[in-house]
C-alpha cells in the first residue's frame, strides 16, 4: 500500500510546477495548460493575468500533494495511507479550483484589446481625403 504515497507526490509535483510556470508567465495560450476559460483566452494579457493570479494556490497545491504523500508513506496502517491520500487530494483538487476561479475573475476584469485604428478614420483614404464634415 505505500505505492498509494506516489500518487499525490507526482501529482503534487505536476501542479506545483503548473503553478511555478504560471507565476512566471510561461505558459504559451496555444497549449492545453493553465487556466483555460472564456475569459483567460480572450487574449494574451488575460491569460497572463489569470494564470499569473492562479499560481499561488496552485503551487500551493503541489505543496499540500507533496506532504500528503510524505505523510502516507510514513503511516503504520492502510487506514492512515488512504485517509492522507484522500485528504491531500481532495486538497489539491479544492485548491487548484479555488484557484482557477481566482485566475478566471482576474481574467475577466482585464480590458479587451484596443481596436487598431483605421489610417484615416474610414473615409476613402488615397482617394482625395474627407470633405469638411467628414464626407468623402
Amino acid at each position: 500500500m505505500a505505492f498509494l504515497a506516489l500518487i499525490p507526490i507526482l501529482c503534487g509535483v505536476l501542479i506545483g510546477w503548473g503553478g511555478y510556470l504560471g507565476w512566471r508567465g510561461r505558459i504559451p495560450r496555444d497549449r492545453g495548460a493553465g487556466v483555460r476559460t472564456w475569459a483567460t483566452l480572450r487574449n494574451d494579457e488575460a491569460f497572463r493575468v489569470g494564470n499569473r493570479v492562479a499560481a499561488l494556490p496552485t503551487m500551493v497545491a503541489g505543496g499540500v500533494g507533496v506532504v500528503s504523500g510524505l505523510a502516507s508513506a510514513v503511516m503504520p496502517d492502510t487506514f492512515g495511507i488512504v485517509l492522507a491520500v484522500s485528504v491531500g487530494m481532495v486538497g489539491m483538487v479544492a485548491l487548484v479550483g479555488a484557484g482557477g476561479a481566482l485566475g478566471h475573475r482576474a481574467a475577466a476584469a482585464v480590458p479587451d484589446a484596443k481596436p487598431a485604428a483605421a489610417g484615416c478614420g474610414g473615409c476613402g483614404c488615397g482617394a482625395g481625403g474627407c470633405g469638411p464634415a467628414g464626407e468623402s
